[in-house]
Formats: C-alpha cells, sequence, structure tokens
C-alpha cells in the first residue's frame, strides 16, 4: 500500500545550496513517487525566487551567519546574529513541527542549521548534502545531527567529524539532466562556428568575472590564431568585451555574449575547453559531462573550497588549475596552449574529468532519502512510498 512521502527542504542562499535540491524534488516528480513538499529557507535567499517560480510551498526563517573569523567592521552584524540564530531555530522547531516531515533534506547554507537543529528535536530524519570537497561549517555542526550524510565527493569524508563518518555516503552533486543532452551542431549554427579551430566556452558565471574577462582581454590577440571563443562575460560587461580589439581577419572568431541560458547544454556540448571558476555546482558539471577545464578559483572563498575544488580536478588530470590569488595572462595562455594543440590530451582530461562525475547523483540522493524515510524509526509503517502521481 503506496502513501504520500512528507519532505521538508532546506537550504539555499547560492545556486550552489539551491539548485541540487531542486533538481532531487525533480528526480522524485519524475519517478511519480506521491509527496507533499515544504521549503524552508531565507526571504532574502535565492531559494524564495526559485520556489515561487516553481510552485513550491515556502517558509521563510530568520537566520544569522555562523563567522569563524569576524572582524571589527562585521561587529553589528555579528552581534544582532546572536539574536537572529535562536529566533530562526524557534521557527524552524514551529515550522518542521507543523508539517511533520516524513525527511528532511538539508543542502547547505546557514539556513540549514536551524532546520537541522528543529529535526532532531522532534525526532524526524535528516539527510544532509554536501556539494563541495570541503566540508563547511554549516554542515560540520549538521553532521553530527543528520541520520545519513550524502557527499558529492570520495575526499570529502576527510572534513567530517570522526563519528560521522559511518554515516556518510558518495552520491554525488545533483545537476540539471538537461546539461547532458547538448546538441552540438546547434551552438555551432547558434554562433556561427568554424570547424577550423577548437572552440572555447568562457564563463565567469551569470555576472561575469572581472578577473576571468581581464584576462581573456590580454589574450585574445595571442589566442585566436588558435581557436574560437564563447564568452559569457556578464551584462555589465558586454559593451566592454564588444570593443575588445583583435586581429580583424580573427574577429569573426570571437563571440561575447552578456549571458547563456537555455543553450549551456549545446555550449557544453560543443566546447573542447572551458575556461571557468571552480565553485561546486560548475565542477559538478564539468565532470558530468566529462568536459575538459583550464580552472581559475575565486580566491577567497569559505574554507577556500573554489581553490581545493580546482586542485582535486587538477590532481585527477581532469583541469588545468591556476592556484595563484593573482593569475597572469600568460599563465593562462601557457595552459591552455597544449590543450588546443593536442585533441588527444583534450580527450584523455575528459575521460579523467568524467570518472570523477555522477550523472545520476539525483537518482542516488532520491534512493537515500526514500531510504531513510522508509526504513527510518520516526517513518509511520502504514505503507511505503511509491506508485503514480505526485502533487
Amino acid at each position: 500500500m503506496s502513501r504520500t512521502l512528507r519532505l521538508l527542504i532546506t537550504g539555499g542562499g547560492t545556486g550552489g545550496h539551491t539548485y541540487p535540491a531542486l533538481t532531487t524534488l525533480s528526480a522524485l516528480q519524475r519517478r511519480q513517487v506521491p509527496h507533499d513538499v515544504l521549503w524552508v529557507g531565507t526571504a532574502s535567499g535565492l531559494e524564495a525566487r526559485i520556489t515561487a517560480e516553481h510552485g513550491i510551498p515556502f517558509k521563510a526563517i530568520t537566520t544569522g551567519k555562523l563567522r569563524r573569523r569576524p572582524n571589527l567592521k562585521e561587529l553589528g552584524t555579528n552581534i544582532a546574529d546572536v539574536f537572529r540564530i535562536p529566533v530562526g531555530v524557534c521557527q524552524a522547531i514551529g515550522h518542521a513541527a507543523r508539517y511533520l516531515p516524513d525527511v528532511v533534506l538539508s543542502t547547505g547554507g546557514y539556513v540549514a542549521v536551524p532546520i537541522g537543529v528543529a529535526a532532531k528535536l522532534i525526532r524526524r530524519p535528516l539527510v544532509m548534502h554536501e556539494q563541495t570537497t570541503v566540508v563547511g561549517l554549516a554542515n560540520r555542526i549538521l553532521s553530527r545531527l543528520a541520520t545519513r550524510i550524502a557527499l558529492s565527493h570520495e575526499s570529502s569524508l576527510g572534513y567530517l567529524p570522526e563519528p560521522a563518518r559511518k554515516k556518510a555516503v558518495v552520491t554525488g552533486n545533483p545537476i540539471r539532466p538537461e546539461l547532458l543532452q547538448g546538441n552540438r551542431a546547434a551552438a555551432y549554427d547558434l554562433f556561427g562556428l568554424t570547424f577550423e579551430v577548437p572552440l572555447i566556452y568562457v564563463t565567469g558565471g551569470a555576472t561575469g568575472s572581472k578577473q576571468i574577462n581581464t584576462l581573456i582581454t590580454e589574450i585574445l590577440p595571442r589566442l585566436l590564431p588558435h581557436a574560437q571563443v564563447v564568452h559569457q562575460c556578464g551584462p555589465a560587461w558586454i559593451d566592454h568585451m564588444r570593443a575588445v580589439e583583435v586581429p580583424a581577419d580573427l574577429a569573426e572568431r570571437y563571440h561575447p555574449v552578456p549571458y547563456v541560458g537555455g543553450e549551456l547544454a549545446d555550449l557544453f556540448a560543443a566546447a573542447d575547453v572551458v575556461i571557468s571558476r571552480s565553485g561546486a555546482g560548475t565542477v559538478s558539471e564539468l565532470t558530468a559531462i566529462g568536459k575538459p577545464s583550464v580552472l581559475i578559483p575565486l580566491i577567497p572563498t569559505g574554507g577556500d573550497e573554489q581553490r581545493k575544488n580546482a586542485a582535486y580536478l587538477a590532481s585527477a588530470g581532469a583541469a588545468r588549475a591556476l592556484l595563484e590569488p593573482r593569475p597572469t595572462a600568460d599563465q593562462l595562455l601557457a595552459e591552455l596552449m597544449p590543450l588546443l594543440a593536442d585533441p588527444g590530451l583534450r580527450a584523455s582530461m575528459g575521460q579523467a574529468a568524467a570518472k570523477l562525475g555522477r550523472v545520476d547523483a539525483a537518482d542516488a540522493l532520491c534512493d537515500l532519502l526514500l531510504e531513510v524515510a522508509h526504513g527510518g524509526a520516526q517513518a509511520p509503517s502504514s505503507g511505503s512510498f511509491g506508485g503514480a502521481g505526485s502533487r
């Protein structure tokens, strides 16, 4: 006899925490598992907008940031957060107690801590998911409360407290399934590309990166004889990048765009090399599609996670990484040129990347959620989760 799964999701603030949860929920819907869902986050986080766009029930709570190295400039905020955190915990307990989920999925961010505490207090099972190679402070706290811990990378195990490691399993980091279905020819048609030279896709994220844009500006005259470039530079940079001087006979090989949306899957399929940051979501996408890359980590980030992500891929032969805080244009070009000249090297790097990727990560996390919900002491015994129709 099947029954409806009650799933509470928490996590957000950024896309790196929000989209894995959304992708996992989509996988649950794709399986036609009967379910209800409630997402708890902050009113100002990305999760508030994403849940509204997808019609997902949402409750906002107050929360504060746990700063490991506070400074005098943040003194006022730190004092305010001392009061926000217990308020958020009380709100989280109220939402969780009224909803009474079968299982809670936490995908990180500081908003996840109050809900994790609430799950423990009302005795609901908690599945914690970590996207990065380095386990952040919030998730190190939650790992002690979690029923099970889902990791994106095997190397993350060493960052967990010793007692939490036996609860951990590597599921990978869920990525949007449409990214695996790109059409190379469609990208070539869209941007008017040529088959004469390899294609580099450059991205600094949706808003662009001053550092990456500046490096590309400096190397373009030397790069374009050997490659063509589609460059997502960000809306604020598009006029500047369109005005960059390049050799007239090679100008058609440079394609700056303010933003890449639905065509991303096609661009990934077409690209021979990707130049990008090394956030958790980007790393998961590059490895899932098996794409060689040159990574320029954002420094600093919490726990220096981007540099550690980049070093992890580079050590596996899946990427080249510029790990210095201020890499030069010459260093970037030196990493790119061997890749552009050697298709065999690009292929081997792509294979190494694919070995690190998990295209089934969303399904693996779904399996874990259902296992915990069905097998935990808190799960009712009147039936299993399954059958057709979701809501």
